[in-house]
């Protein structure tokens, strides 16, 4: 990285760190006027461990985005989700079935569990629910402060998992040129954000396999954690597969560090290839930044558990190209193959032709396609 972008991010961190600081003293002294309230991101887990991270904020009113917003409107919802009131080292239990545990929030308010030693009947449900109350800080009022948190696990049925990235791999977002990412970031919310062409078809023929094997599906990005709701919406919205989001603390999140980018990928997709030992893994992304170089590591690491790797081809640099083609050929000699996809019917096809989903999806994949090209 160079100087300039060094010390602007090493400035930036500073003047955050002092300025959470003075309201860490001052609502010590005041409390807190806004609601306190607990989020909690979907997680991920198996029968005998469960793993859940949340944040505790007080906030004003919920931010609720429409169709029908402009870019002034979609600007201001943009600041208000980078500028929410943290609860930093708040208190909070977790409750599943038996098993209570009490966790502490960093001084950005999140939190991290892990749950096991429960005692509890093994089902089909594709979700586990945590119960969540703050105890401590106590609101003014004396309310309990409670949430639910919902935790996925996959189907016996499951054949693989998928890995997914989220920016210029579902989603169009720029991510190689910093001020059309902002642009598309700050000023488009999730109705009027669009996926590629053809993805969600496609993913949920991942999701479906053969058989109506419930794939279960997991999305790994370097988005921070302010726009959770925003992409889970946008998911929603698309009729694209959920699934467990892993993203970055904006606090440590450092726009120009591209190594903490990789860091952030690697040690997050090794987390959810060694929670699910037997199950083996697709992996999803854009030659945008440094997915092929992501996963070719992935792959290194864990020969035997990938079957397929995907990327979109989203620029198309000379150098970038030849940079993939000596990695194509490295992840070869481990049997995987790394197929550069133009689109996502390219991807499809040799989906079917692998036997990850059946041949009849094809055709309701293009049709999906030519209807969002329109």
């Amino acid at each position: 990285m160079s100087d300039w972008k060094t010390n602007l991010s090493g400035f930036i961190e500073t003047l955050d760190k002092i300025a959470d600081k003075i309201r860490w003293r001052w609502r010590g002294k005041k409390g807190y006027k806004k609601k306190l309230k607990i989020i909690s991101y979907l997680g991920f887990g198996t029968d005998e461990k469960l793993f859940l991270r949340g944040r505790v904020i007080a906030e004003k009113r919920e931010i609720i985005s429409a169709e029908t917003d402009g870019k002034r409107r979609n600007l201001g919802n943009f600041f208000r989700r980078f500028t929410t009131t943290e609860v930093p080292f708040a208190l909070v239990r977790a409750s599943f079935e038996n098993v209570s545990i009490e966790v502490s929030a960093d001084d950005e308010g999140y939190f991290y569990l892990e749950l096991s030693g429960f005692e509890t009947e093994i089902t089909d449900a594709l979700f586990r629910e945590i119960k969540l109350e703050l105890l401590s800080p106590v609101p003014k009022s004396g309310e309990i402060v409670a949430a639910v948190g919902k935790v996925i696990v996959p189907s016996k049925t499951a054949k693989f998992g998928v890995i997914s990235d989220l920016d210029d791999t579902i989603i169009t977002t720029d991510v190689a040129s910093k001020l059309k990412m902002l642009f598309n970031t700050a000023l488009r919310n999730e109705y009027t954000r669009l996926p590629f062409e053809g993805v969600a078809a496609f993913y949920k023929a991942l999701q479906k396999g053969t058989n109506d094997d419930q794939n279960p599906f997991f999305y790994v990005s370097s988005s921070p954690w302010n726009l959770y709701p925003f992409l889970v919406e946008f998911l929603r919205l698309n009729d694209i597969p959920c699934g467990a989001v892993f993203l970055k603390d904006f606090g440590n999140h450092t726009i120009f560090n591209s190594s903490d980018h990789s860091t952030h990928k690697l040690e997050n997709i090794e987390k959810i290839l060694l929670a699910y030992a037997d199950l083996p893994f697709i992996l999803i992304g854009d030659n945008g930044e440094s997915d092929p170089q992501i996963y070719a590591e992935i792959v290194r690491k864990f020969p035997e558990r990938i079957k397929t790797i995907y990327i979109r081809s989203v620029r198309q640099e000379t150098e970038r190209i030849n940079d993939l083609n000596n990695l194509i050929a490295e992840v070869a000699k481990s049997a995987v193959q790394l197929i550069l996809a133009e689109d996502t019917e390219f991807a499809a096809v040799h989906a079917a032709a692998e036997g990850f989903i059946n041949t009849s999806e094809l055709e309701n994949i293009r049709l999906k396609k030519k209807m969002d090209e329109k």
